[in-house]
């Protein structure tokens, strides 16, 4: 175990928790407008899959993208700035929070219709492979998604163009109010890959080590042979699909049972195990994560909004 890593990975999902739990805050106070998914809970997921590939492979995310747009730039100055609407956001203030994007980080969104941007990652691993270049895509999105038509058009065309893409499906056992079981006749969505066909894997999503190797090994696979991967992750949003929705369908009980899963809990009762750090040294980095978030709050209300004139700006016709 790399105790460096393991402490950058704790850093990096506490800055995504405490940056929710912000986002939260302000949207209840009428900072933040629009819609708000927060990611409370799936934390492994982004920061586990992210940190095991490459600076240059492509990240391309659903509406729910906040911690996977930190996990790859780190920027909550510029991720709070846009939830805010201000000219210092990520997009300008243009895009909010289902629309983040860093292109020079090669994080490519951010896509609010659901299902929507499966074909989009396909053909970011189509332009990867026709210009013969090794970078692999990393396709986000929820199970939702597995019954949209879109998601099976970008499997299809990945399974029969060998693309170098790795799909990755973020299973919080709820599609917006609905559950799994209600929507799907199988419980586990990976077995969708095999129509394509492409070869899958099923981890836990609540453990940040787990989802890093499977990641890793996935990413290396497409990177090699040029043929996608499918990895659905186990794991589960503590809040409601959006901050709008008190999620009364689910018992307290069920919360309760995978609240006891809490992906930086288990991260951070496996360093303490290890003699890595202790409690005290781990309330540490969450208070720097703490502080990081506040200053990225303090950030946005300072900064300017977009000029009214700057409107026809970034627009095609």
């Amino acid at each position: 175990m790399d105790a460096g890593l393991l402490l950058d990975l704790y850093r990096s999902m506490a800055l995504c928790r405490r940056f929710e739990e912000a986002a939260a805050k302000a949207y209840s106070q009428g900072k933040i407008s629009g819609f708000l998914h927060l990611y409370i809970g799936q934390e492994a997921v982004a920061v586990g899959a992210i940190s095991g590939a490459e600076p240059t492979d492509y990240i391309v995310a659903t509406y729910r993208e906040h911690a996977h747009y930190l996990a790859r730039t780190g920027d909550a100055r510029a991720a709070m700035a846009e939830l805010y609407g201000r000219s210092t956001g990520a997009n300008g203030g243009r895009g909010g929070s289902m629309h983040l994007f860093d292109a020079s980080k090669r994080f490519l969104g951010g896509w609010a219709i659901v299902g929507g941007h499966v074909p989009i990652a396909a053909g970011v691993a189509f332009a990867s492979k026709y210009r013969e270049e090794r970078d692999v895509t990393l396709c986000f999105f929820g199970d939702g998604t597995a019954n949209m038509g879109s998601f099976h058009e970008g499997l299809a065309l990945a399974g029969l163009w060998k693309l170098p893409v790795v799909f990755i499906c973020e299973n919080n056992q709820y599609a917006m109010g609905t559950p799994l079981y209600r929507t799907m006749s199988v419980p586990d969505v990976a077995v969708r890959a095999r129509g394509y066909p492409m070869e899958f894997e099923i981890v836990n999503g609540d453990d940040v080590l787990e989802m890093r190797d499977a990641t890793r090994r996935a990413v290396e696979r497409a990177r090699k042979t040029s043929q996608p991967f499918f990895i659905e992750a186990k794991t589960y949003r503590f809040r409601g699909h959006s901050v709008a929705d008190p999620g009364k369908y689910r018992t307290k009980e069920e919360v309760q049972k995978w609240m006891e899963r809490d992906p930086i809990n288990v991260l951070g009762q496996r360093i303490q195990t290890l003699g890595i750090a202790s409690a005290e040294q781990l309330r540490g980095l969450d208070d720097e994560a703490k502080a990081q978030v506040a200053d990225a709050v303090e950030f946005a209300e300072q900064s300017p909004l977009p000029e009214p004139q700057s409107v026809c700006e970034y627009v095609y016709a």
